[in-house]
Parts: structure tokens; C-alpha cells; sequence
């Protein structure tokens, strides 16, 4: 059965870091990070959170209309409460997402479960690249934004964004070339310069791009301490 809701920006990113020649995830280490980040920079780019007035480092809720997607409305829920550090929520939700996103993900045919036979007698469930071809879509999406130039719609921003600020760019090689020309327009990407095309307005790209890079600091920061 597909999944009725359109996929979100932490599936869009879960899929992308899926990494089809040898059925892993890159990034595993330190992946709830970059999750959590995707999660928030879709309820930012849906105007569902802003940054609080009285504090410009706190997150906060946007009216009283809570998403409808389970994983964004959990996060909702949470900032609804106060309002929150980005980290703190980053920590707080990140760690039950990668399960649900990934059923989201085999519900909808972008991957599919099989089973392979290891010494022969046992059997192990592994993941591969789903028929539908939405994989090839998103990278494709991301390849224009940072290799040909071409300006992204602010989703794509913020995939390219997440991906390069969770280290896992460099793993895209064969279909993004790790050279200093994208380095730099991810870097751009990573602080909100997404140009015209991303119709995002100026205050939503703050407010992604400060999410993004708190995602960051957690993702290189935290994990060593």
C-alpha cells in the first residue's frame, strides 16, 4: 500500500543518503542529526515554526494548526509546548525517526526489502533501490543545483544543504563531483543563498539556514564530545 501523505523533506533526505551499490545509509553515525534538521527545515519552508521574538535562538510555533504528517506534527507538538532550542529539539525527536521514514520509504517503492542467504543457510532481511526511479529524481535535482548551476526550488536547497553539512556529500562522487565549485555552492546553500528560483521568502531561508546549521554543529560537534 503507497503512503497517502507527500513524502517530506527527511524522507527525501533518508533516501538520498541510501546508497544503492551497497544497500547502506551514509551518515549512519550521526543520522538523527541530519533527520531531525530536515524535519524542522520542512516545518520552517511550511511556516509551521518561527524563530521566537523574544529569543532569536529558539524555535516556536506558527499559529494553532498543527501538520498533518506524523513525524513533522510530533515535532510541532514539541516546540508547542515552549519554545525550544534547535538543538535541544534536534536531540529530543531525532533519534525515533529513522524507522517510521524508512516504512514511509519501502511503503511508497522508493526502496524495497529483500532477503539474501549469508554462510548459505541463514537468511537476512536488506534494503535496495526501489523501480520508481524517485531516487534518481532527487539526485538528479541535486546534481543540477550544485554541479550545472541551475537555481533550486527551496526543497532542493535544503536537501543539498542537509547532505553537505551532514559530511555525506563526498560519497555522491560518482554523480556530484567533489571538487571546490560545489563545496563552495553547498557552503552557499548551507547559509540560505539559494537564489531567486527557491521562492522561499528572506525570513524562511534565515530560519532553514540556522536550522541547518545547528544540524551541523550537532553532526561534528556533539558526537565527539
Amino acid at each position: 500500500m503507497s503512503h497517502p501523505e507527500a513524502p517530506t523533506l527527511a524522507e527525501d533526505l533518508l533516501l538520498l543518503l541510501f546508497q544503492p551499490s551497497s544497500g547502506t545509509i551514509a551518515g549512519e553515525n550521526t543520522l538523527y542529526y541530519a533527520l531531525g534538521g530536515a524535519v524542522l527545515a520542512d516545518l520552517a519552508l511550511q511556516e509551521h515554526v518561527t524563530m521566537a521574538q523574544q529569543s532569536g535562538s529558539k524555535l516556536e510555533t506558527v499559529g494553532d494548526n498543527s501538520p498533518a504528517d506524523p513525524s513533522l506534527r510530533s515535532a510541532w507538538d514539541y516546540i508547542a509546548e515552549k519554545p525550544r532550542r534547535v538543538q535541544t529539539v534536534l536531540a529530543a525527536i531525532g533519534p525515533a525517526l529513522r524507522g517510521p521514514l524508512l516504512e514511509r520509504l519501502v511503503e511508497r517503492g522508493d526502496l524495497e526489502r529483500v532477503e539474501r542467504k549469508t554462510l548459505i543457510v541463514f537468511t537476512t532481511k536488506a534494503l535496495k533501490e526501489g523501480r520508481n526511479g524517485r531516487r534518481a529524481e532527487l539526485l538528479a535535482s541535486v546534481r543540477e543545483a550544485l554541479v550545472d548551476g541551475v537555481e533550486p526550488t527551496a526543497r532542493v536547497a535544503a536537501l543539498a544543504a542537509l547532505i553537505s553539512g551532514s559530511g555525506t556529500l563526498p560519497q555522491f562522487h560518482r554523480e556530484i563531483p567533489w571538487d571546490s565549485a560545489v563545496i563552495a555552492r553547498a557552503k552557499e546553500f548551507e547559509q540560505g543563498n539559494w537564489g531567486a528560483g527557491a521562492a522561499a521568502e528572506a525570513v524562511t531561508r534565515t530560519i532553514t539556514a540556522t536550522i541547518v546549521n545547528n544540524a551541523i554543529v550537532a553532526t561534528t560537534v556533539l558526537p565527539q564530545q
